[in-house]
């Protein structure tokens, strides 16, 4: 029996959210994580709501009644962005909310705000992000309270989530052989088989593959996690557990109330995503890309190897289901620590990383779920919508602000190649959010801009430079636009996350400071992306052009100092201060720079705009040497990409930017003898001898495990028809000859591919057959890298070694 609990103040951190219909109307369900415990709170008698122009509403009133759609509307002190009124339109069915929406919009009556589903747009308008606040009677269930309310209010609350890693290993086809289980506290794994003696303790045998999806979710619903983690966990392990559940007529109970999981696809990306009743399932290489990392793989190998030090044992795709098979039959135990050590691979990347703390506080900041992949449109509108209601505007749809203009990237200045001594690197802290903080840059703003300069007769050329602005007038933008010095919400939303990250960095939290960084960075995209509602090539442009401007201004002071500025990307200058300085005299130089420029900037945003500013350039970089390549066969330099040394002594550090070091189709040889050659360029050694012995090592076969290409497929391989590159002929043969040996064709489906250029053609690692061709990895590889920079030494990579090739 359940025993109900009198009203009581509780709080709570979300961990899933869903909307649906019942008998008594709109239902929403959040589950959560309290300070006791799970949580299933439900909040009845919702309503949907989308907003119609006072001008159509009789005419929608009358479709809607027509069709037994109408519930009720109500006249709101809101209008569009076009100065248009609107009514509220309300239903107490989703059913009937997406009927009546699709019959308004089929008789072209524009509803806005159309798309936000109940569940979002109940804890958005109440300014919830993450954690709430709530107050209702409770009924005690088997392992969570139920309670029904509809009093809830934002919080700040930090939950302590239980996480467990899981991993499942099986056949080529898919039969089960075991399923593994980790976390601090836990080490599991679910073996098909006899018991065996002397077996590690964390083996519980079973009989059957029925046997082990019943004992793996009883154990799973007793354990109770928060948080399930993986790799490809959803689109592999998930994915194939409830196929098997399916196939052997299994309930896959998984959810605290025993729900099964709900599911849907993404037909675009074929991705899979899983609605667990309280519980989220994260994945670690989607979490990953969202913190931003970046590697050439994210194969759990790759990645344990790189964050951690440590990895699997088997990494050949073909070898490793097969050597799985084989333990399998024959050495269950030592496939169940492989199992067990996936499991933990996993779990130590998320601690490592602080993946979890990462999530929960992305979640707190914006309002998002847990497992959202991306979601940086879904965040600004989470924090945007509220405020903007309140100011008395609905949204606008999307498209509305689509037109001819267009909005340029981040400004990269052509560069001047050659080989320098002392280059400074400035560059603007978060150039792109300081612009909007200090142009107050905003979609409302904008619109109430345009107003107030319409009121005043101004009037602006379309690509602004400078104006002489006082602080009665609007801050002029780009293209036609004008921003309102107060009533915005973006440039505050800013700068408190700018002051959190502040806080977040004197902490040293580091998975806060990055969760806050990707948001700010994300709110000009955002704004310049057609996927957004707020979308309007204003605001993106008047974003952009400031920060072409900004560079160019920025340029012309440092040179007007007698420097030379030799390159500029988006938010950074690269200046030249002579061969002549010292390290001490270079750094002094640097911080002059830094501080003239940033008075300066003060001061020219304070007398012709009448706004301060909010930029700030920092100096970030000395290279003692450093190199801005040319264009390939070209005089003219190349763009974001450049070398240089940094450090001195133990310290010295070699960086790439875009060259050939950092790019993960050249082979491991052209990046070892770049990184080689380019240092004794820049410390002034001969290079003659070691570029001659490297050819000579090639051509004599000594650096054959060197010569690796490896390359994402990015396609079916059935697509590739015209201009077929060299990694796709190399899958095209592999499988060729995999099908003649009746084995799983590896490539048709994209991924990734490793390949060996032979004579007779591009070759798949497993499957070389032919001698390789030496001389064009000689030519493409070496040489390619050596006329990168021994030109600015006056030699060539072709005179050096053409004595020596014309003896092979």
């Amino acid at each position: 029996m359940s025993q109900t609990v009198a009203n009581q103040l509780q709080q709570g951190f979300i961990l899933t959210r869903q909307v649906r219909d019942t008998a008594k109307g709109i239902q929403l369900c959040y589950w959560l994580k309290s300070p006791e415990g799970p949580v299933k709170l439900l909040i009845d008698n919702e309503l949907a709501v989308f907003f119609v122009e006072e001008y159509f509403v009789e005419k929608a009133k009358a479709l809607l009644i027509d069709n037994q759609l109408f519930l009720q509307s109500k006249s709101l002190t809101l209008t569009s962005f076009m100065g248009k009124p609107v009514s509220g339109f309300y239903f107490n069915s989703l059913t009937k909310f997406y009927q009546a929406r699709d019959l308004l919009k089929s008789n072209s009556i524009k509803c806005y705000e159309d798309d936000i589903r109940p569940d979002d747009r109940f804890i958005m308008e109440r300014f919830i992000t993450g954690s709430m606040e709530f107050l209702g009677h409770s009924n005690q269930k088997q392992g969570y309270r139920q309670v029904y309310t509809n009093k809830v209010r934002k919080v700040n609350y930090t939950p302590k989530l239980t996480m467990l890693s899981i991993d499942i290993e099986c056949s080529f086809d898919g039969e089960l052989y075991s399923i593994g289980a980790y976390s601090d506290d836990v080490s599991k794994v679910f073996m098909i088989g006899e018991p065996e003696a002397h077996c590690k303790d964390y083996i519980q045998w079973v009989e059957d593959e029925y046997d082990l999806l019943l004992n793996f979710i009883s154990w799973l619903n007793k354990n109770d996690p928060d948080i399930i983690i993986g790799w490809n966990v959803i689109n592999f392990d998930f994915k194939l557990l409830q196929k098997r559940c399916d196939l052997n007529n299994i309930k896959f109970a998984i959810g605290r109330d025993g729900s099964a999981p709900y599911w849907r696809k993404n037909n675009r990306s074929e991705q899979n995503f899983i609605h667990i009743a309280g519980r989220v399932v994260l994945d670690g290489i989607d979490l990953l890309r969202s913190a931003t990392y970046s590697f050439p793989s994210f194969s759990l190998e790759y990645v344990a190897q790189a964050i951690l030090g440590i990895g699997k044992d088997i990494e050949d795709v073909d070898n490793r289901v097969a050597e799985i098979t084989r333990k399998f039959l024959y050495e269950k135990q030592a496939l169940a620590g492989y199992n067990l050590e996936d499991c933990r691979l996993v779990w130590l990347v998320f601690e490592k990383t602080l993946l979890l703390d990462f999530a929960i506080l992305r979640s707190q900041l914006t309002g998002l779920e847990l497992d959202r992949i991306g979601g940086s449109v879904a965040a600004f509108t989470n924090l945007y919508l509220p405020k903007l209601h309140r100011a008395g505007y609905v949204a606008p749809n999307m498209g509305d602000g689509e037109s001819d203009l267009v909005s340029p990237g981040g400004y990269v200045m052509d560069s001047i190649p050659g080989l320098y001594k002392n280059v400074l690197v400035l560059d603007f802290k978060s150039l792109y959010p300081s612009i909007i903080r200090s142009f107050n840059i905003d979609p409302m703003g904008l619109i109430e801009g345009l107003l107030q300069a319409n009121e005043q007769g101004l009037e602006l050329n379309e690509n602004v430079v400078t104006y002489s602005a006082t602080s009665d007038q609007p801050i002029p933008g780009f293209d036609g636009a004008w921003f309102s010095r107060s009533k915005h919400f973006l440039p505050d939303i800013i700068e408190q996350l700018w002051q959190e990250r502040d806080k977040a960095k004197k902490q040293k939290n580091s998975a806060l400071s990055q969760a806050i960084k990707i948001i700010m960075n994300s709110f000009y995209g955002v704004l310049g992306s057609t996927g957004c509602r707020f979308f309007d090539p204003r605001l993106s442009g008047s974003i952009t052009k400031r920060s072409h401007q900004l560079l160019n201004q920025t340029k012309d002071w440092i040179e007007g100092l007698g420097y030379r500025v030799i390159y500029g990307d988006t938010d950074s200058i690269f200046v030249s201060i002579g061969e002549d300085k010292s390290d001490r005299e270079s750094q002094e130089i640097g911080v002059e720079l830094m501080n003239f420029i940033n008075n300066k900037m003060d001061k020219e945003l304070n007398e012709n705009y009448a706004i301060d500013s909010a930029l700030e350039i920092e100096f970030e970089t000395h290279f003692h040497q450093f190199l801005m390549p040319t264009v390939r066969g070209q005089d003219i330099g190349t763009k974001k990409r450049y070398a240089g040394i940094v450090g001195r002594d133990k310290q010295e550090k070699l960086i790439f930017k875009g060259l050939e070091s950092v790019r993960t189709d050249w082979t491991i040889l052209a990046k070892e003898f770049q990184q080689t050659l380019y240092l004794k360029v820049f410390k002034g050694e001969p290079v003659d001898d070691y570029i001659l012995d490297i050819v000579k090592k090639t051509l004599n076969g000594e650096m054959d495990d060197k010569l690796v290409y490896r390359k994402r497929i990015r396609r079916k391989l059935s697509d590739y028809e015209k201009n077929v590159p060299p990694h796709v002929k190399a899958a095209r043969d592999a499988d060729a000859i995999n099908a003649q040996l009746n084995k799983p064709l590896r490539y048709q489906n994209r991924g990734w591919i490793e390949y060996i250029l032979t004579v007779n053609g591009p070759q798949t690692v497993e499957h070389v057959r032919d001698h390789i061709d030496y001389p064009i990895y000689i030519e493409r590889q070496l040489g390619a890298v050596a006329d990168g920079i021994l030109p600015f030494i006056g030699k060539s990579f072709s005179d050096i070694t053409d004595e020596q090739m014309q003896l092979f």
